[in-house]
């Protein structure tokens, strides 16, 4: 059903991107279009037509809390990557988790523009849908050369990256397709240091990346939790092809 609610919605994203859409600037100035709310509607409606009794986090729902007495809560960004939506950058996705007993244990991401979608549930590996065709993904197992992926937008992190002997390659993609592209091997590490991200960036995220045998974690290498009261990621994120490459960049105490 998670899959149904994520294709109705990239073809109502897609119909918009096409077309002509309004942007407003919401109380925390971030946009939000026509499309947004629209994604976010159809998701609803179709999850909640089979999951009456689960709980709801989505970025364009008002969060009264009751979600926090429920152990299982889907967690929903309908159009991750608004600016680049805005922008024509062909780099933004929706993201559908659910989170049971603050862990992850379904995740979704689709990238409307390239029809490609990614999912995974838990125990049960990562996979990629691609014209029609489900294959099974894996990291990269590279250890050096590494590709980063960041933000086409909000790369705050560039002077940490950019002389380490490490990286070998800086590609500037958009939301959590950034993350896609490292669960299927062609990139190798995505870090987000700032405390702005919110869980519905982050979670289907979470369970894609380790299915595919990779890892992530807050940059001091601590696991993040879902549906908790406060919906943001404070300590940021790290998204890495191994837990030894993720090692390398974590923020260790002396650090601090």
């Amino acid at each position: 059903m998670a899959i149904k609610a994520i294709t109705l919605a990239k073809k109502i994203v897609m119909d918009y991107y096409r077309g002509d859409f309004n942007i407003k600037i919401k109380s925390d100035n971030s946009e939000v279009t026509d499309a947004d709310i629209a994604s976010n509607n159809i998701i609803l409606k179709t999850l909640q037509e089979h999951f009456s009794n689960y709980a709801y986090l989505s970025e364009e729902l008002k969060d009264d809390k009751t979600r926090l007495s429920n152990d299982y809560c889907f967690i929903i960004d309908p159009l991750d990557g608004t600016k680049d939506f805005v922008n024509h950058t062909d780099t933004f996705a929706i993201n559908i988790a659910l989170s049971y007993k603050h862990e992850i244990v379904l995740g979704l991401i689709m990238v409307p523009v390239f029809d490609v979608l990614y999912y995974a549930i838990k125990g049960q590996g990562a996979f990629k849908v691609e014209n029609g065709i489900t294959t099974k993904i894996n990291v990269a197992k590279n250890e050096d050369n590494l590709i980063l992926v960041c933000s086409n937008f909000f790369f705050k992190d560039k002077d940490k990256f950019e002389n380490n002997h490490l990286i070998s390659k800086i590609m500037n993609v958009g939301s959590s397709y950034k993350s896609g592209l490292i669960a299927e091997g062609k990139a190798n590490i995505c870090y987000k240091s700032d405390p702005n991200s919110k869980e519905w960036d982050t979670a289907p995220i979470e369970i894609i990346i380790k299915e595919a045998g990779g890892a992530m974690s807050d940059v001091y290498g601590k696991q993040i939790k879902y549906n908790k009261d406060d919906v943001y990621n404070r300590n940021g994120f790290i998204v890495a092809s191994s837990k030894s490459i993720l090692d390398k960049f974590i923020i260790h105490e002396k650090e601090c």
